[in-house]
């Protein structure tokens, strides 16, 4: 009687920590498959075959251009790398650069310098470089979706804008990394003319380094003078 019993409960046991063991292992699953999905980029936002992202560069910093790309990718094209341009190292992003542009229908890159962006302020220059970079794709696109909330008609191209764009969507997050790759190499070859800024670190953005060489230094051609470049920038009109 009392083996039988001892048996009994060592197999209840046994059965409790397999089924147990089974459902720890369904449930990793899960949260790992939902994980995976959520994550995955989408290939298009419309049902146009013709369908271009575009995103910008540089927009916060205090010096040098701000930088746009469109790009048309083909059906087929898959990155399980690809993602907002932030979230990548520049080795990552290097290595995008060259696949996307192996891999697109289409894409362009334009650089608007500080004269533009004080001339029109630096929200009217982002979104007229992605516009010139939209126009300057071939074949032309049927639809347009933009990163950001805030953008100006391009003729008779319909668009959407998709806050967050470049963690949605291929398009979008392709055409970060040709904007962020492209601006980076900008700064990296005028570092050499002004190497108390230390642009081929900050890239051009307001750090603290950067400010102190300004208030050492004085601004320089590259430099926005339409921003304040040591107090907080100002309010844009749109």
């Amino acid at each position: 009687m009392g083996a039988n019993v001892h048996l009994f409960f060592y197999s209840a046991n046994k059965n409790f920590i397999f089924l147990s063991c089974l459902l720890f292992f369904k449930t990793c699953l899960l949260y790992f498959l939902i994980f995976y999905f959520c994550e995955m980029l989408l290939s298009r936002f419309s049902d146009f075959l013709l369908e271009a992202g575009t995103d910008e560069a540089g927009r916060g910093c205090l010096s040098g251009p701000v930088t746009a790309a469109a790009v048309i990718l083909p059906d087929n094209f898959k990155s399980d790398l690809l993602n907002d341009s932030k979230q990548l190292s520049e080795k990552q992003r290097n290595y995008l650069r060259s696949f996307i542009e192996d891999k697109a229908v289409s894409f362009k890159v334009i650089h608007l310098s500080p004269e533009v962006i004080d001339e029109i302020n630096i929200l009217n220059a982002s979104i007229k470089a992605m516009q010139e970079c939209v126009l300057a794709l071939n074949p032309r696109p049927e639809y347009l979706i933009v990163d950001g909330n805030r953008f100006k008609p391009i003729s008779d191209i319909p668009y959407s804008t998709i806050v967050k764009g470049d963690s949605k969507y291929l398009s979008i997050a392709a055409a970060s990394v040709l904007a962020k790759t492209y601006r980076d190499d900008f700064m990296n070859s005028i570092h050499e003319e002004f190497p108390m800024y230390n642009w081929k670190k900050n890239k051009g953005y307001p750090t603290a380094e950067h400010r102190k060489a300004i208030q050492e230094f004085g601004s320089s051609i590259y430099h926005r003078k339409s921003f304040r470049l040591l107090p907080e920038q100002l309010k844009l009109e749109f």
